[in-house]
């Protein structure tokens, strides 16, 4: 399982219509990659513009390749893109350990 990390920064004032970009973009573009094993996202406490998405794919590849060079990846930045304050830092997380 690998995780990809991206942190978001989105302009002040814009937290209602990015969250329901990101939920619609996430539910209808994302999740019908081959790969895709689940998401989760955050908001910032005290940096509120600032979003951290965590999504979870089978190999490296089903999001490098496999969504990175599909149609769905330009639909889905279509949806969320126009919130971009800058660009996102993606990068991406092998597990090591976890708690039972």
């Amino acid at each position: 399982m690998i995780l990809e990390l991206a942190d978001i920064r989105i302009p002040p004032g814009q937290n209602a219509a990015f969250e329901e970009a990101i939920e619609r973009g996430l539910r209808t573009v994302i999740a019908h990659s081959g790969g895709f094993a689940g998401f989760k996202v955050n908001r910032g406490i005290e940096s509120p513009e600032r979003y951290i998405l965590q999504i979870f794919w089978h190999t490296l590849e089903d999001h490098t390749v496999g969504f990175r060079q599909s149609a769905e990846f330009a639909q889905w930045r279509a949806i969320v893109g126009p919130f971009f304050a800058s660009p996102p830092v993606v990068e991406h997380f092998e597990l090591v350990t976890r708690s039972t």
